[in-house]
Order: structure tokens, then C-alpha cells, then sequence
């Protein structure tokens, strides 16, 4: 009797080291162990185009759309993404279905009898990576989009050869692992540009980075279609269905499925990806474009953008968790009604000190702390928000959290802070 799903995920969480649990202990920069697995397994990235996203904030919500527009008009669609919130197989789908249990027993079992583990001892990341690229490559995948772990030039996912590259933008997280300055981070997202190959460039502020992204373009041969140069006459406006309306594009005006302030510098970094595509050959018409907009979270299955999760109160979850991230969230918290009262946790490796100016103080806070390793306890992050003038409680656990803010009486609830509060919440709610 073969390997069950739950002992090859069972596997996956306690054999490989993990940076979703334990973060940088887990994090192997260097290409050549997931380039010697892919080997072992064929290299399989090679048997079809590929659209590499990386980037700090948006890179998620750019790749779902990418993959819902691509599949809308009839190509099917490998996508690879992470973290996942409530199920491990969210990390991989075609045409929006998860890979099914039995293949990721199947890859696991494969690799266990190998013996591969014993001379590579790839991390979770580069395991799951190669699983994703052989089962895409299995199904026959007419084209496979492909979202950056971390970083970029040292990602597990940098041995593809990218048909079309996209960086969404630049600001601090993870200085840990890809430098103390953007600049230094920016090098390390351009590491996924290739000689010849046309990159997006989504950073749309006007700054040094932008600029350095543009010579790392140059210098690196590859072709850059900057999105700051584009859509001079897109706008947005909200729509009474609560979608995002994108007015004046290429494609007709738009409905958005994802409304969050951010999504209107993300609308605008996947246009000129499609752009490109289409320039590339790609048969993209316009009513694909306007039904994978509408429809993405539909089909690809996103979750945790700006998610209404109930109307009475008002509650709201959100993964951002960086300070780009909070520069889009804040003003949306600052539109929610009063009183608001806000469940938050975040990593212990977090740097809050840049997000805390950007809260709310007229909220009240519940802080929680995700159920991993890497967890900010909550006393911990309570006693840090006191001493920046914030109110509120310490609440272990997302769960206990969410359920003390629906005792405030409140008019609107936030939760977010983390991808971890987010997915313990999404997983809670599916269990009652």
C-alpha cells in the first residue's frame, strides 16, 4: 500500500525545514540543490512557457489574475504560489483545481524511495517547487505562472527560463535575507530578469529604485516595459456590485474582482503584462480580459485580498504584513465605520517599527498571535503597541481573538497583521 496524502504532507512539515514555520533557519539561498532535484526529475520547467512574477507586495494577486485572464481565454493554466492559507494543495493549481491528494502523495513517495534526501536535503520550499513543476508538466500545461518565494535571484523558482518576467514593486521586508536597503532588495528581485526577455516593471513612484530597475534591465540585456510609462488615462472607481471598475484601458473598462487600494497599481502592472504577452503571441482578446478580471478570485481560488467575510459587523481580512503593505492598508482602515476594532498579530522577525505609525489610534486593538513558531506571542506585541500609544488586549490565539472583537460590540472588524492570522482565521471559520 502506497504513501496517504496526510503522511506525505506529514513529511513535507516535519522532514524539510520550513520558512513558514521557523523563517530564516529555514531559508537555503543558491540554486543548485532545486537544480539538481528538478534534474533528477526530468527538469520538467522546461516543457512549457513560463510567466515569472516576483516582487514585495501584490506579486499574489498579480499571478491569480495573470492565470485567470490566460485561462479565461482558453489556455490551460499551471499556477504555483505562497504561502498557503488553508490547504497546502492551494500552492499549486491548473485551471484554479488544486493538485489533487494523490499526486502529492505520489511525488513524495517517489522522492522518498529515491533516495534523493539522503544527498540533497532540499528545503520544504525546494521540494514543493519541483513537485509543482512536474505535475505541470505531466498535465500537459499550455503555460505555467509562477509567483517568486522570496526574493528572486536566489529563489528555488529562478532555474526557469521566463517567457515573460514581472516585478510588481519594491519596499522592506525580509531584510534578513535580501539586504537592509531597497536598493539592496530591488538587486535581489532583479536577479529574475533574463537577456532578451521582456520584464514588467510595476514600481510606479517616481524614485531611485525605479531607476535602478530600469538600468538593471539594461544592464542585464533584458527588455523593460515599465507600467509608470503606460494607462496615463486608466481611472478607477468603486461600483455599487463593491467591485474595482479599471475605466479606459486597452481592453474596455474593467470590473475587478479584488477591491483593495493596492489592486489599482496591481490592474495596471498585469495589463502591461498582458500587453506584452499579447505581443508575444499570445491570443488574449478582450472579453478573456474582462471575464478573468471579474472572475479571478472565482477562478483561481485567491484568498485573504481584502476578503468581507460578514456584513453584520463589517469584518475584513487582509495578509498584508510589511510596511508597503500597510501604506495601502491604512487608509482603507481609516473608511471602515467606527467603533473599529482591530485583531492583529505578526511574525516574531517582523519589523514593526515602520508599520506602527500607520495605524489607526482611534481603533481598539486585539492583539493575537498565529499558531507557528515563528508567532509574535501577543503579550509580546500588546506590550510593544502600548508603548506607541495604542489600546487594547492580549488575546492568544486568532480564533480567541476574533471572537472577543465580535463581543465589542463593534460596527467593523479588521484581522491581519500576518498570512499566518489570516489563514488561522480562514481555517477556524471553515471548521465551525
Amino acid at each position: 500500500m502506497g504513501m496517504t496524502y496526510d503522511e506525505a504532507v506529514e513529511f513535507l512539515y516535519l522532514q524539510t525545514p520550513q520558512f513558514q514555520s521557523i523563517g530564516a533557519a529555514a531559508y537555503k539561498p543558491g540554486l543548485q540543490t532545486v537544480t539538481d532535484l528538478a534534474k533528477a526529475f526530468g527538469n520538467p520547467y522546461k516543457d512549457y512557457p513560463v510567466v515569472h512574477v516576483a516582487g514585495t507586495n501584490g506579486k499574489g494577486s498579480t499571478s491569480h489574475t495573470i492565470a485567470a485572464v490566460l485561462q479565461s481565454a482558453g489556455y490551460k493554466v499551471g499556477l504555483y504560489t505562497s504561502p498557503h492559507l488553508v490547504d497546502f494543495r492551494e500552492r499549486m493549481r491548473i485551471n484554479g483545481e488544486m493538485i489533487p491528494r494523490e499526486e502529492v502523495a505520489r511525488f513524495v513517495e517517489g522522492y522518498i524511495n529515491s533516495g534523493l534526501g539522503n544527498v540533497l536535503r532540499p528545503s520544504f520550499f525546494e521540494l514543493t517547487t519541483v513537485m509543482a513543476f512536474d505535475w505541470f508538466s505531466r498535465c500537459k500545461v499550455d503555460v505555467a505562472v509562477i509567483e517568486v518565494g522570496l526574493g528572486g535571484r536566489l529563489d528555488s523558482t529562478n532555474i526557469v527560463d521566463a517567457q515573460l518576467s514581472v516585478i510588481t514593486n519594491i519596499s522592506f521586508d525580509h531584510m534578513a535575507q535580501l539586504g537592509s536597503t531597497l536598493e539592496e532588495i530591488a538587486r535581489e528581485k532583479a536577479g529574475i530578469m533574463r537577456p532578451g526577455i521582456p520584464v514588467v516593471i510595476g514600481e510606479q513612484k517616481e524614485n531611485v529604485i525605479l531607476e535602478f530597475l530600469k538600468d538593471s534591465a539594461c544592464r542585464r540585456g533584458a527588455v523593460p516595459c515599465v507600467v509608470k510609462d503606460l494607462f496615463h488615462d486608466v481611472a478607477f472607481r468603486n461600483t455599487s456590485r463593491g467591485m474595482l471598475e479599471i475605466c479606459g484601458t486597452e481592453f474596455g473598462d474593467l470590473e475587478y474582482q479584488l477591491t483593495g487600494d493596492c489592486q489599482m497599481e496591481n490592474s495596471l502592472t498585469v495589463l502591461a503584462a498582458l500587453q506584452e504577452l499579447k505581443r508575444l503571441g499570445w491570443k488574449i482578446h478582450d472579453d478573456s480580459v474582462r471575464y478573468g478580471f471579474s472572475h479571478v478570485c472565482d477562478y483561481t481560488g485567491l484568498m485573504g485580498r481584502w476578503m468581507r467575510i460578514s456584513d453584520a459587523p463589517l469584518t475584513v481580512c487582509d495578509t498584508g504584513h510589511n510596511e508597503g503593505g500597510w501604506e495601502y492598508l491604512a487608509p482603507q482602515l481609516e473608511r471602515l465605520p467606527r467603533p473599529l476594532t482591530v485583531v492583529l498579530g505578526f511574525v516574531n522577525d517582523k519589523d514593526t517599527s515602520h508599520i506602527f505609525p500607520l495605524l489607526p489610534h482611534d481603533a481598539y486593538y486585539i492583539f493575537t498571535n498565529a499558531d507557528i513558531p515563528r508567532a509574535l506571542p501577543a503579550k509580546a506585541l500588546a506590550e510593544a503597541a502600548s508603548g506607541e500609544g495604542y489600546k487594547g488586549v492580549a488575546v492568544a490565539g486568532v480564533m480567541n481573538a476574533y471572537d472577543r472583537a465580535l463581543g465589542t460590540s463593534p460596527a467593523s472588524i479588521f484581522i491581519g497583521g500576518s498570512t499566518f492570522v489570516v489563514a488561522d482565521l480562514l481555517k477556524g471559520l471553515a471548521s465551525r
